[in-house]
């Protein structure tokens, strides 16, 4: 089968066999924004065709192209979910030569009753419930991704803007005038993720950012990681309060600072290979009896 993860920006797919590793892949720009008005089929044939004249007939979508912006809105699948509910809720979509289906989004709501979705996101997380069990999982990102696993499927998440919040202070607020682009400061994130335990409050703690650098206790080169490290930690103490060990998955930057504020607030971590799609995608082609 060939799996497809195809988001915003980029396309990503693979060709899946039952077990293994992929024994192809493809990445590539063409995100679904990209895409004119009726143009997925021919995107969608233009980046896999080789695949499919090699004599594949099936193919498995997820992210984006499952939204309101993409090629067919596929209906969120509450939580809890795994491979098997994923698979029984996915959406065919008419395309000449192989059998296509469109993987759901998942949506739970939190404890005031406020939804919460993802999209593409699901796949990696059953993968990581396959093997983890009962756990917490933290997929770091623009839009941190925190899920609660247990017998192999989500049973819960909750979203922190944390990554686009970081660029609209750092770029669009005051506190872009204290700071410069430049190498993390590791003493100065420390500092912040300490700062998120302390009383106050987010609001109150980020204008500190500046009043810091205002009084000369804090380096123009230095506010950027503390900032980075304040917003982090708020994210960690909210996610992850009475939590002892957290699992990440992520690209290797992001998840080196959350994994050194984790050690901060004393919480142990296991770091697993962030490309997960694939292993995701044959759990619920296995589902369908694809693979």
């Amino acid at each position: 089968m060939i799996g497809v993860d195809w988001g915003t920006t980029s396309l990503r797919a693979y060709r899946i066999g039952a077990s293994g590793p992929a024994t192809d892949r493809l990445d590539r720009p063409g995100g679904i924004l990209t895409v004119p008005q009726g143009g997925f089929p021919a995107a969608l044939r233009d980046a896999i065709g080789p695949w499919l004249a090699a004599g594949e007939t099936r193919v498995l979508l997820c992210g984006m192209v499952g939204s309101r912006q993409g090629w067919v809105e596929a209906p969120y699948l509450r939580c809890p979910a795994g491979p098997a509910e994923i698979a029984a809720a996915t959406t065919a979509i008419p395309f000449a030569g192989a059998e296509l289906r469109l993987i759901p989004g998942l949506t739970t709501e939190d404890e005031g009753g406020v939804p919460d979705v993802m999209r593409g996101e699901e796949t990696k997380l059953v993968a990581l419930a396959e093997s983890l069990g009962t756990a917490l999982a933290c997929l770091p990102g623009t839009h941190s991704k925190w899920a609660r696993l247990e017998d192999g499927r989500v049973t819960g998440f909750a979203t922190h803007m944390t990554g686009e919040t970081f660029a609209a202070l750092s770029q669009h607020t005051i506190l872009a005038r204290t700071s410069v682009d430049g190498p993390d400061v590791p003493e100065a994130f420390s500092r912040g993720v300490d700062r998120a335990r302390q009383p106050g409050g987010l609001l109150h703690h980020l204008f500190g950012a500046r009043t810091l650098h205002l009084m000369g206790r804090l380096e123009q080169a230095e506010t950027r990681s503390f900032l980075s490290g304040l917003l982090i930690g708020h994210e960690i103490v909210a996610a992850a309060s009475g939590v002892t060990a957290v699992h990440l998955a992520g690209a290797a930057h992001l998840s080196a600072l959350y994994a050194a504020a984790l050690a901060r607030n004393g919480i142990a971590v296991t770091q697993h290979d962030p490309d997960l799609v694939a292993s995701g995608l044959r759990q619920i082609g296995r589902s369908l009896g694809w693979v």
